[in-house]
């Protein structure tokens, strides 16, 4: 009788794992598709992208608010996890951080369109906000913190100012495909650098 049951669970859990992988797949796709066609992409773009059936997206995400609110939790955590470990892999952790910023603008283009998406949720825009402070503002105070104890950086720069400021220089890219917010990001974290530090 174990090992009946044992077998019988086997199925379970793989079709579990299947369908975070799935989950995880489709995630990764539409934030894609969102870069370059924006959060009102059709379905069928998004799941020709992935591999998966249009079905397989509604299985996860009913609504296109819930597949844009997961997209944008899903990138806060990539975001998120990135920052420790860059912080121990880079060269030196203005390295680090220049990284992360950039795995952060990424972010930022991505969520265009979110604030409309969500605009007849505003307590899930709100929550989603909160979260992305929460989660994010640490892992920037962190880099921040590193680079400024090896002396890459000038002190006293706070991580809400920075990302507000990133923030900024990101918006003029959802109207205008010739605005690269890169440029002048890599121009801010230059500023942030010591005199005579490369």
């Amino acid at each position: 009788m174990a090992a009946e049951g044992s077998a019988g669970g086997s199925p379970s859990r793989s079709k579990r794992a299947d369908a975070q992988r799935n989950r995880e797949t489709v995630l990764t796709a539409a934030a894609e598709v969102f870069v370059t066609s924006g959060v009102d992409a059709p379905i069928r773009q998004i799941a020709a992208k992935a591999g998966v059936g249009m079905a397989t997206i509604y299985r996860h995400f009913p609504t296109r608010a819930d597949l844009v609110t997961a997209v944008y939790q899903h990138q806060i955590e990539a975001c998120a996890e990135a920052g420790p470990r860059l912080l121990a892999s880079a060269d030196s952790p203005f390295d680090a951080l220049r990284q992360w910023i950039d795995l952060f603008v990424d972010f930022l283009v991505t969520k265009h369109g979110l604030a409309d998406a969500l605009q007849s949720d505003s307590d899930r825009f709100a929550a989603l906000h909160a979260h992305f402070l929460d989660r994010l503002l640490p892992v920037c105070a962190q880099l921040l913190d590193a680079a400024g104890e090896a002396g890459d950086i000038r002190p006293g720069t706070q991580p809400y100012e920075l990302m507000r400021g990133i923030g900024n220089l990101c918006i003029g890219h959802d109207n205008d495909p010739r605005y690269d917010p890169r440029r002048l990001v890599a121009l801010l974290l230059q500023g942030l650098r010591r005199p005579n530090t490369s």
